[in-house]
Parts: C-alpha cells; structure tokens; sequence
C-alpha cells in the first residue's frame, strides 16, 4: 500500500508525461505482480465498488476525529473531497502498518461490503489508526468508490510497454477486459499481461477478448473547407453516427461474447445479439452499435430514441415484455477478425468488403454507405440527422488502418455532429465543484419559464416573489438541467460572485440564487422524463455561453423545450 500511496502521489503531482510514465515504471519494478495486477486494475480505468456507505465514513471519520458534524461539513466545503477531508482531520497515526496493496484489497476492504455498520466502522477505525495521511486519503478513496487518478489508459498501456519490451499494441490487446467486473486481478494476470511475445502477434484465438477500440476526432470545421483539409470525398468512407452503444462481438471456440465500449462484458444483457451471432464461424470479431431498432412511419426498422435503449439497459431482468417493446440488433460497420486472422493493418476498404462478403452469407445487419458528390451535399444530408435518428456522419479514410485509441497514426476516423439543441435558460441554484473548484460556485441548475413573460416588469415580480420566498404564481422557473461544464475559469469565477452577491438561501452546499443570469445551455439529446419536474430529461447538456446580452424575461419556455422534444421524436 505504501508504494501504490507514493506512486499515486507522484501522478498526482506532475502534469509531464514523461514523468509519469517514468514513475509508473518504477512502480513496476518494484512491486510484487499481485500488487501490480491491482495498481493495473485501477490505473487502467477499473472503478472499485463502493465498500462503505458514505454516510458511515462521514459518521465514522467525524467520530474519530472529535467533530461535530456541521464543523466537518465546513472542513468538506473548503476542501472539495470527502477522502481528503477525512484524511486530514483525523488524528495522527498509531504506528505502521506495511501490508500489501493486494492484502489490503482483498483481505480488508472486500470483506467490509456487507458488514454490519458497528463492525465496519471499528475496523475504519482500525485501519486510520495505523496509516498516514497520505494513505488514508488513499484508502478512503478506494473505500468509498472515488478512486481517480491523473493518467489515462493510454499512458498505463505505454509505461507497461517500455518496461516489459512487449509492444504497445499487444499490452493494449491484453488490458482490454482487464477492467471489466468479473476479472479478478492476480500475480498470474499481471505476468500474462507483460510476457513476452511468443506467437506471430495476429491476436487470440481461444478466449473472448476483444480488440482495443479505434476511436474518432470530432471536425468541427466548416464544410467549405474540407477539400482543404481532408481532401475528396472519394477519398472517405461515410455512415450516419448512431446513437446507441458501441460494441465488439467476439464469435471464438463456439461462443459469442459481447463487450461494450468501456470494456464492460454485456453479452447477458442482449440475448437477441447473441442468438443472431450465433450462425457466425469461429474467428470472428464486429465493430458495430448495440441500437433498439423500431418500425418507423412507412414500417422500415429504424434506429429508436436512445431513451429506450437506456430503460433496456437498467432492467436487471429481461422479460418477454422488454425484449418485445426494445429489441435489439448489432449494426455491424466494421470486421478486426475473419476466420482467427487479425485484419486490422488492412485499408479500411479493404475491411469492408470482407464485411459485405461475410454479411451477403450470415445475417449481419451493416451500417450502409452514404454516397454523395460533393462535401457540400454531404452537409445538405447531414441536416436530415436528427429526423433520421442520429448524430451526424462518421467519415473513415478508405486507407486508414484500425488503430488503438484515439490516434492518428495508423490513419483517420473523423465523427462530423451536427450542432447540439439549445435553449436560454436561467441560473436559479448553484453548488460547489470538487478538487481544484472546490472553492468556486460551478455546478448550477437552470430553469425555463412555465410561459413567456408578458414584459421585464412580470419577470422582475417573479424574481422578487422568490427572493422573499413567497409562492410562485402561474408564472414560474420550473428547473429542467444541470451544468458544470463549458465555461472559462475565469467565467466560473465573474458567476461565482454574481452568486454569492444574490444568495437567498443555503440547502447545505446548495444555494438557492435570485434570478439574473441568462445561460444559453446545449445538449446532445431531448426526452420525456416523469420523474423530473418539468417533465424533460437532456441528455449531456453543457454551458455554451453567458447570456450577459439577453434579459430574463426573454429566457425560453417549457414549450419551447417541448416544442424540441416533439422535433427529436
């Protein structure tokens, strides 16, 4: 644990790449392969499940540490972070403890889920009693399911290969799953993961491993200038950018497996994908998206709302009634296997003819290719997206090989969006960030009006009804999303004091702020939602810009959202 806690401070301290690769490193060199099986897991992405209520550690650490709890919350609001909040207020440490990280994991914390609240709290107790601060912060984090760390998977993937002299493209081939649930890092796990190459590097033939996703570069450049800087349109491959979940199907040694983007095994939660796959030879791995696909208007199957998908996929269990109002297919656009042979060095056209090939004989539902003759019509096209039910166009170079990540060396993907929904709303409570912001009011809610006002002065008298707390009349801000993104630091600091200047009330970190801010709010997605109050849901909504220019009475309507959600739909 010791070491893990020096290493997690090391990444934690410098923002230079090079030094953390250099640190990770040095972490493996030193660590035993069980305690390195589990710093990969972690490092790589794996989210530890929260062990103890946070309610209990709160409860607990106050406790021990003598506070009252209104003294603690203050330390909390000044600090940002629950583990670092903790770790500081207890009190000094009683001796030392120098257990492994992987005893640490699998011998105390795994046994506190599910422990009777009285016991887990003396063994917290026990376990601060004996750790400095750094590792208790440490320690809580991993307990209450927050571990974060500064380096992405990429750069784990690059640290194992310089210590291992393995290839980068094989470590990354073999960490994919590493992270998923139902893997249990080992010493045996962590010394696969570095042996060295001992076949020809076409990839495995015998388990359910998927391939390491290639992903996309958003082009957010105008359409007139793409001959200028990606060049013709024959040059590219070009499908619509769907909305649903992306996906590897892995058909090998007579089973299907199903693994999703984050690298989490999903192949139980869609049986019809998995049936479908079933006809398909041994050896073969599809890049597709996981979409519910529904009859639309003329009764041709089309991609449903993303809505349904995600009800599909909170159901722990599947019954007829759910398969039938959200079935499912695999839209395949892209072939990394045939017959156990790694096709990824090959040209993306190339690729997809051996899709086409293996979709003309198996029943493979494929994303179809957009034909157009200029970029300029492709953008006309583009604006059918959201009618069509997706996000806008993938453009793939017909060269491109399928590389790892999001990179450009091995050739282009390029994801070309439309532009997100928007709406001006208004700025009605506010909340505290976290780490850094921990200090500056960042994360807000905003508000739509039930009507358009009738002029300044009838939204002026509704602003003063909520500053004196008296009850909102026909015409009210009803509260419809939250924010934390999209704005400068120096933007959230110009709002951070327009918030404290206009505080009405304080709900513990929350405050309740008179209307005077007009936000213009963008959002990927629209949906009907009963259990929010204005009865909308967006999906990935983010701030676009400071009204400063627009007064309140000419922020938008619930209508106009539900003007945006009949479109959408």
């Amino acid at each position: 644990m010791k070491d893990f806690a020096r290493l997690f401070a090391e990444l934690d301290a410098s923002t230079a790449t090079q030094a953390k690769v250099g640190a990770l490193k040095r972490y493996f060199g030193r660590a035993d392969h069980r305690d390195a099986a589990w710093a990969v897991y972690f490092l790589a992405g794996g989210k530890p499940r929260q062990t103890v209520p946070t309610r209990l550690l709160r409860e607990t650490a106050c406790a021990t540490a003598g506070l009252n709890e209104w003294l603690f919350e203050e330390c909390y609001q000044a600090v940002g972070d629950l583990a670092e909040t903790i770790a500081h207020v207890l009190p000094p440490p009683e001796g030392e403890d120098d257990t492994p990280l992987a005893d640490w994991i699998e011998r105390r914390l795994l046994p506190l889920r599910g422990a009777e609240p009285d016991d887990a709290a003396a063994l917290l107790r026990e376990f601060w009693r004996v750790l400095d601060t750094e590792r208790r912060f440490l320690l809580t984090k991993l307990i209450g399911g927050g571990f974060r760390v500064g380096v992405s998977k990429l750069l784990v993937t690059r640290a194992l290969a310089e210590f291992s002299g393995v290839d980068a493209k094989r470590i990354a081939q073999r960490l994919m799953g590493a992270t998923d649930k139902s893997h249990v890092p080992s010493a045996a796990s962590f010394a696969a993961l570095i042996a060295a190459e001992a076949d020809d590097g076409t990839g495995p033939t015998d388990s359910g491993t998927p391939y390491p996703f290639f992903l996309a570069h958003a082009l957010n450049e105008p359409a007139a200038r793409f001959d200028e800087l990606i060049g013709p349109p024959a040059d590219w491959q070009v499908e619509w950018k769907y909305d649903g979940i992306r996906a590897q199907l892995v058909k090998r040694a007579g089973q299907v497996w199903l693994w999703s983007r984050g690298e989490e095994l999903i192949t139980e939660r869609f049986p019809e994908i998995v049936q479908q796959a079933s006809g398909l030879p041994d050896g073969t791995v599809i890049d597709g998206e996981v979409l519910v696909m529904k009859p639309d208007a003329a009764g041709v199957l089309a991609p449903a709302p993303f809505q349904l998908l995600q009800q599909r996929i909170g159901r722990k269990t599947l019954t007829k009634k759910v398969l039938q109002d959200a079935p499912v297919q695999l839209l395949a656009y892209d072939l990394l296997e045939r017959e156990g042979q790694d096709l990824r060095e090959q040209p993306q056209a190339e690729r997809r003819m051996q899709l086409e090939a293996l979709a003309a004989t198996h029943a493979l539902a494929l994303s179809p290719l957009i034909e157009a003759a200029s970029w300029a019509d492709f953008a006309a096209l583009r604006e059918q997206s959201r009618a069509r039910g997706v996000e806008g166009f993938m453009l793939k170079h017909r060269a491109s090989r399928y590389g790892t990540g999001r990179t450009k060396s091995e050739g282009t993907w390029w994801k070309w969006k439309i532009e997100p929904m928007s709406i001006d709303c208004v700025l009605i409570y506010a909340q505290a960030g976290h780490g850094r912001r921990a200090s500056v009011y960042t994360d807000y809610t905003f508000a739509v009006w039930t009507r358009a006002p009738h002029d300044a002065a009838e939204a002026e008298a509704v602003c003063d009804a909520i500053a004196s707390k008296q009850p909102a009349g026909e015409l009210a801000l009803v509260p419809f999303a939250k924010a934390y993104s999209g704005l400068t630091d120096e933007e959230f600091r110009q709002v951070d004091a327009l918030i404290r200047k206009h505080t009405i009330e304080k709900f513990g970190p929350v405050r309740s702020v008179r209307p005077s801010l007009v936000f213009e709010l963008g959002f990927e997605g629209i949906n009907a939602s009963p259990r929010h109050k204005s009865g909308i849901a967006v999906r990935f909504p983010r701030m676009l810009r400071i009204r400063w220019d627009k007064p309140l009475h000419e922020a938008n309507t619930l209508a106009d959202l539900q003007a945006l959600l009949q479109e959408a739909y």
